[in-house]
């Protein structure tokens, strides 16, 4: 699940890498809460935090062991948005990639617009619904770390069909694909240069209708039973309890506003 972290290209002081387009570049979450979602993660991942650019409002970046890995911004009052946790495409011209969303089908709900010196953004919507980011790197590469325990893994698109809605992120991003043979299991991984950098998973009538279409984003972590026993004792809950996995152990939370991540310890 870790393959995307052999993204080549350039490199900042701290790790990161200015990644191919197409490839996650960044996790992102909008809560009401920002102190104590800080609490929340920095108490079951180890995070630190910093401040970061402030065009949406409120916003930190999250370490771990100095190098940043995600970012936690605060929703206004008077929005009323799912509380979810976001992936960002990495884009060499964000505003081309928005008229690409645009003219296949897909919505643009926020921007293109600056995030101060750190680059420029947009929040998209495919298709089916689901929200992903488009990220044109600056000074902000994006995240330093992937696959370590307590660093972003992989994300999954969840979603009713595979197959209109990867015709849409080819079109958007040039993916190649792969697919899962299986009469009973639709799956699709998106490559990037013959690299996996995500996966998109048709559930068809399981699709949670609560949620529709979405994307997970997967955490490492050392061992994921402690980890969702620490999730409940900071007021998160358990969507679906540890499992073996197609990459290993799996479980699926939520924090306590209610954004679902998935818990994975990878197969080596």
């Amino acid at each position: 699940m870790t393959e995307a972290r052999g993204s080549t290209g350039q490199r900042d002081g701290l790790g990161a890498v200015r990644r191919t387009p197409g490839t996650p570049t960044w996790v992102s979450l909008m809560a009401h809460g920002l102190a104590t979602t800080q609490e929340f993660y920095g108490a079951l991942f180890g995070w630190e935090f910093r401040p970061g650019p402030e065009q949406l409002g409120p916003y930190v970046r999250a370490l771990l062991d100095g190098h940043e890995v995600a970012g936690i911004g605060q929703l206004p009052p008077d929005h009323h948005l799912p509380i979810a946790w976001t992936p960002y495409m990495a884009s060499d011209d964000v505003d081309a990639t928005a008229e690409a969303v645009r003219h296949c089908c897909g919505t643009i709900g926020v921007g293109p617009l600056d995030a101060g010196p750190a680059g420029r953004m947009a929040i998209a919507v495919d298709p089916a619904g689901a929200v992903f980011g488009i990220w044109q790197a600056a000074e902000h590469l994006g995240g330093a770390l992937v696959g370590e325990p307590g660093a972003p893994a992989w994300n999954e698109l969840v979603t009713h069909e595979t197959a209109g809605v990867v015709k849409f992120y080819q079109a958007v991003f040039g993916y190649t694909e792969e697919a899962v043979v299986s009469a009973d299991f639709d799956y699709v991984t998106l490559q990037v240069e013959g690299r996996p950098v995500a996966s998109v998973h048709g559930m068809g009538q399981a699709l949670p209708r609560d949620r529709g279409a979405h994307w997970m984003t997967y955490f490492e972590v050392a061992d994921v039973d402690e980890s969702v026993d620490r999730v409940v004792e900071l007021g998160g809950h358990v969507v679906k309890p540890a499992r073996a996995g197609t990459h290993g152990r799996v479980a699926t939370v939520a924090d306590p506003e209610g954004a679902v991540f998935t818990l994975v310890r990878s197969e080596s």
